[in-house]
């Protein structure tokens, strides 16, 4: 893999087999959603990869975005950096670099989120789009985790620091959006309440 001139860390993929939409998830299905709504597009992921006018796009996926990410390969300005070593409180980008961020599931580890979501605004360019999943808890407010016992996303026994839950997302996951600096929230969801995904723009 080439590394990507932003720096340390990111990396483009030099070939990615691409996944049939029926193999995606609700998670990736909804964030695709997301995706194509910022680049005004209709058709699948995979449709909007091939045509001409997505060529001067410059993409980072920051984590893995479920099934989503051998599509973004596809992508000619794609770039992708691996969380926790891309930390999303530094990344190792200029400001104005990509037209769209994206992370699936990410946001919940960050210790701070509003200012990792201001990180992904400073490195978008004017007009980008930040497109993310988190998981939503229904029915009550999001809170905070310090002090309470560790929660993981996965297996416990083999869960590293990385992975431990820093923030539980509910009813009020999109004023983190706006203490963040974005001014509009656009919400996505599949199967509600089963998966939802926020497109916001830069301004």
């Amino acid at each position: 893999m080439a590394t990507v001139p932003c720096g340390g860390g990111l990396r483009r993929s030099s070939t990615g087999q691409q996944r049939a939409a029926c193999g995606s998830n609700l998670r990736s299905t909804v964030l695709a959603d997301a995706i194509l709504s910022c680049v005004g597009l209709r058709g699948t992921l995979r449709e909007a990869a091939r045509m001409p006018n997505s060529s001067p796009l410059r993409i980072l996926e920051l984590n893995e975005a479920d099934t989503l990410t051998s599509t973004l390969q596809q992508f000619a300005g794609y770039a992708f950096g691996k969380y926790p070593e891309v930390d999303m409180h530094a990344m190792p980008c200029p400001d104005n670099s990509f037209d769209i961020v994206i992370h699936s599931d990410t946001l919940k580890h960050v210790l701070n989120p509003v200012h990792g979501l201001e990180e992904c605004m400073r490195i978008l360019k004017p007009g980008g789009a930040l497109c993310f999943t988190a998981p939503i808890i229904v029915g009550r407010m999001t809170r905070d985790r310090s002090g309470l016992q560790k929660s993981f996303h996965g297996d416990p026994s083999t869960a590293t620091g990385d992975l431990v839950v820093q923030t539980e997302f509910g009813a009020g996951a999109w004023t983190f959006i706006m203490q963040a600096g974005f001014r509009r929230v656009t919400t996505h969801a599949s199967a509600y309440p089963a998966a939802a995904a926020f497109s916001v723009f830069k301004i």
